[in-house]
């Protein structure tokens, strides 16, 4: 059987932090096949309002950046508008606690239901001031200055928050230790090791010694894996041939995902092929396989959090009941993704559960059939996308144009991939 080769777009994670490292280092720095989706151009939007010079992200351009040096950002004297993107917020928050000026965040209603505390009770131990409007999520005002060395840990595993305690120790020059309970995908460790950054990074602990300059710096951006695995979903279960995955990044924190496939019995193999600024880069191919339930334990979850939409759904076709432990953090993505996982299983016949912070879902290889409410969350409409796909199915989405946040050209991708059957629409 012949394979599908494409390649993913760029990796969410890596471009907004590769936005905002070339924000503050000195010169010009290029980016080449960085996301251009909603999200990413959500930071690059914020940036420009914060002084910086960011090229249009346009697919196939080069990004360019002219940086402004480590507490060079200027002033907005505007709200800065965040869309839905949790990412751009919560970096940015790090980088403004150590700007001498006050700045307001603001996002789509969606992202202003999103919890903020978690980066902004620590932010406000190294000195920095805020001042919220509507409780804990955005809008939210931050009163930036003279930071102090902070060394902290983490009552939850996130990426997102460890990067903005360190972006905060860069920009303010001062040491930051941060501990969490669970490796958490370490993308702002790496580049900035890369980068010359004097850096400890070590599963469950990350500490930056400061540094008085960032040098600017050129990085082709891998695919991003999370994007990457609704493919390699659909070349399993729907009935089409198999994919080769162009330069996905495989990088041990977000690999979790290969992992979990492989234990469900999918036929898949990494080619890896260097590094990019720190980040392994590798070709994935993935062939249609016969899967099996499985069991992702707690400690796997930091490393898969993103892609348990996907193995949801995978774990719909498997033989057997699928279980999903300490997935509590689902509840305050772009949706309350846990309840909305379950109840939309349910709605097209597949025996799923959510009980406290844990998801059940029992396998079936009856056609999936019925209407899914995606709550205009890019990861669910993406993930039953790829269940409508299956032979046989039926599957209507509330709405897809929100898989313009991560994947802008999901849909053609995916109609690549399956061969027979139908897509959700």
């Amino acid at each position: 059987m012949s394979l599908i080769r494409l390649e993913p777009p760029g990796d969410k994670s890596i471009t907004h932090r590769a936005l905002v490292l070339a924000a503050l280092a000195e010169g010009r720095s290029e980016l080449t096949h960085a996301l251009t989706s909603l999200d990413a151009r959500s930071m690059a939007r914020a940036l420009r309002a914060l002084g910086v010079a960011v090229s249009p992200l346009r697919a196939g351009a080069t990004v360019a950046v002219t940086g402004r040096g480590l507490s060079g950002l200027a002033d907005p004297r505007r709200a800065l508008h965040c869309g839905n993107s949790g990412t751009t917020a919560r970096l940015l928050l790090g980088v403004l606690a150590a700007h001498p000026f006050a700045v307001r965040l603001t996002g789509d209603a969606s992202l202003r239901r999103r919890p903020m505390r978690r980066v902004t009770v620590p932010l406000a131990a190294m000195g920095a001031r805020f001042e919220e409007l509507r409780g804990d999520g955005l809008p939210l005002v931050v009163r930036g200055g003279t930071l102090r060395p902070l060394d902290y840990q983490m009552p939850v595993a996130s990426a997102q928050v460890k990067g903005a305690l360190l972006l905060a120790g860069l920009a303010g020059r001062v040491p930051v230790g941060v501990s969490e309970p669970a490796p958490s995908r370490d993308h702002t460790e790496r580049m900035l090791a890369a980068l010359g950054v004097p850096l400890v990074n070590r599963p469950g602990r990350a500490a930056l010694s400061p540094v008085e300059r960032l040098p600017a710096f050129t990085l082709r951006i891998p695919g991003d894996p999370s994007s990457a695995a609704f493919l390699m979903a659909a070349a399993l279960i729907a009935g089409g041939r198999g994919v080769l995955l162009e330069n996905v990044g495989i990088n041990p924190t977000r690999a979790g995902v290969l992992a979990v496939l492989q234990r469900m019995g999918a036929r898949l193999e990494i080619v890896p092929k260097g590094t990019a600024l720190g980040e392994p880069v590798g070709d994935v191919i993935v062939r249609p396989s016969d899967l099996k339930a499985c069991r992702v334990e707690a400690a796997e979850v930091p490393a898969v959090i993103d892609e348990i939409p996907v193995l949801a759904v995978l774990a719909s076709r498997a033989r057997g009941t699928s279980v999903f432990e300490e997935v509590g953090e689902l509840r305050v993505k772009e949706s309350n993704r846990l309840e909305l996982l379950a109840r939309n299983l349910r709605a097209v016949g597949v025996g799923a559960e959510a009980q406290g912070d844990s998801l059940w879902v029992e396998g079936s290889d009856r056609p999936p059939r019925g209407r899914v409410e995606t709550a205009w969350d890019h990861r669910l409409a993406m993930a039953f996308a790829v269940l409508g796909a299956v032979p046989g199915a039926r599957v209507r989405l509330s709405e897809k144009d929100s898989v313009a946040v991560s994947y802008p050209g999901f849909f053609e991708d995916l109609r690549a991939v399956v061969s027979r059957g139908k897509t959700a629409g």
